[in-house]
Order: C-alpha cells, then structure tokens, then sequence
C-alpha cells in the first residue's frame, strides 16, 4: 500500500457499518484518517455521519471520504447530494478501479452486509491509489453537477 502522508482520508459508518469502519480505520494507518462516527453498534442515522464525511471532502481538507453501512445505498445517496461529491458505491475491486478511473469518485461506500473484510480492505487501497484518466472521462464528469 502506498503511504503517501499526504492523503487525508475522512471515514464514517452507521451501525452497520461500523465494524468495517473500525477495520478500516486500523487497515489504514499509514494515512492520516479522521474517524467521523459512529462510534458503536447502537442504530443511528446514516445520513448523521454521511455529511459531515462528504462536506470534509467537498472542503478539499480531506482526499477521499470513506463511508460504511449496510448496503452502501444511504450513504452514497447522501454524499451525493453534496454538490462537490462523486461517491461510488462499489462491490468489487474493479468497480473501484473504474470509479477512481472513470469517475474521479473521491468518496468509496461500502455495502458491509455483502463484501467481505478482506474485500473491503482491497477496495479502499485500489480507489486510495488509482489515479483518473482524465481524457475523454474529464468532460463527463465536468457534466455531473447541477
């Protein structure tokens, strides 16, 4: 993994995604990661760690947002109301490839309810450290936003 300091990663989970967040947060010392809820397995509200992750990442202080719950759904719906937010929901390795590649995704949503841990950990390294192509992938992404 490479462990460039300069990535700042801001990571959040709801309940169901807490474990992996934990996991997550261990997984990736070597980059400075702030931890933005939740911080137990007692249900919340997703959308309560969604944005605080999302407007870290709109603010540029943060790289890349990594949020965790059950399906990824929620948080993915969330972040992606933030103007500055291209969150990706990914199941396999691949799609994080091509959601850094293609989409200049800068926030990885995680469904903790079907991937394993081990997945998981290979996604994040994979979006951490794909690059986007840019090219012809520029413009469409430059149509994105509202």
């Amino acid at each position: 993994m490479s462990t460039d300091k300069k990535i700042k990663i801001a990571i959040g989970a709801d309940h169901a995604g807490f474990e992996y967040k934990e996991l997550l947060k261990s997984y990736l010392s070597d980059y400075e990661v702030k931890d933005f809820g939740t911080h137990s397995l007692a249900s919340v509200d997703y959308p309560d760690f969604a944005h605080p992750v999302a407007s870290a990442v709109e603010s540029t202080e943060y790289t890349f947002g990594i949020l965790v719950c059950g399906s990824a759904n929620g948080v993915a719906i969330t972040a992606n109301k933030h103007q500055g937010i291209r969150a990706a929901i990914c199941w396999l390795d691949e799609i994080a490839a091509l959601a850094r590649q293609h989409n200049n995704a800068n926030v990885l949503c995680i469904p903790a309810r079907f991937v394993s841990e081990e997945l998981a950990q290979q996604m994040a390294t994979t979006f951490i450290n794909t690059e986007f192509e840019g090219g012809r992938h520029a413009g469409r992404v430059g149509k994105i936003s509202c």
